[in-house]
């Protein structure tokens, strides 16, 4: 990838990058026979954000990719690095690891993808830092609330409903489900930086379980 990186503004080469993941995506979710519903769309604005989504299952991931259209890596558990496909595209998307069992080490990632926010991508966190499997949504961690403060961009808040449905529920054993993801009004870069990061998390939060408490979900 060294010759698309030095060919290619930062926006296109994600696209491309993006083109790849988003068609495997399309066809996980074709083979599972789900369907995905995402609306609001066009509240994501131009250049870096970090996109804030809870975390109902193992299907949030494809079901993301598969739907956004804006490129975008993930801050994903250091576990990840052992599958050995997944792992290497997801650090073409620059994806960053972060090994919670390391403070020091977790820290140095944050700053890696503050640099990453900075030179121009977007990247998506879980900050529950576990899977709901579709039940409420947990506290989130501050981690990547820091890391949009710090790089200085809007966050997006992105619910997400169904996933559980396809995988979790079913004893780990794959069906057809209803997914239905909503992007809400993003907060802007002037507020990230202004609010306290405690704050902001739970602002954040309150949004996503809105947002979910539409569709008549417990959160």
């Amino acid at each position: 990838m060294r010759n698309l990186n030095s060919t290619y503004p930062v926006e296109e080469r994600d696209r491309i990058i993006h083109n790849v993941p988003q068609k495997w995506s399309r066809t996980v979710l074709k083979i599972s026979g789900s369907q995905v519903k995402i609306t609001g769309q066009e509240f994501i604005p131009e250049g870096p954000v970090v996109i804030v989504c809870n975390h109902e299952g193992d299907f949030d991931i494809p079901a993301l990719l598969a739907t956004i259209n804006k490129p975008f890596g993930f801050i994903s558990k250091v576990e990840v690095r052992k599958a050995p496909i997944i792992s290497s595209w997801m650090k073409v998307m620059n994806c960053v690891f972060i090994d919670r069992s390391n403070r020091t080490s977790a820290i140095n990632s944050l700053k890696n993808a503050a640099m990453l926010l900075k030179k121009g991508h977007t990247l998506l966190i879980f900050p529950e830092g576990t899977r709901s499997r579709g039940g409420q949504v947990a506290p989130f961690k501050l981690g990547g609330f820091r890391l949009a403060q710090d790089a200085g961009v809007p966050i997006v808040p992105i619910s997400i409903k169904g996933t559980a449905d396809a995988f979790e529920k079913n004893g780990r054993v794959i069906k057809p489900a209803k997914i239905e993801i909503r992007v809400c009004r993003p907060v802007n870069a002037k507020l990230v930086k202004e609010m306290d990061a405690r704050f902001l998390a739970q602002e954040v939060r309150a949004i996503i379980c809105s947002s979910l408490s539409d569709r008549k979900i417990a959160s």
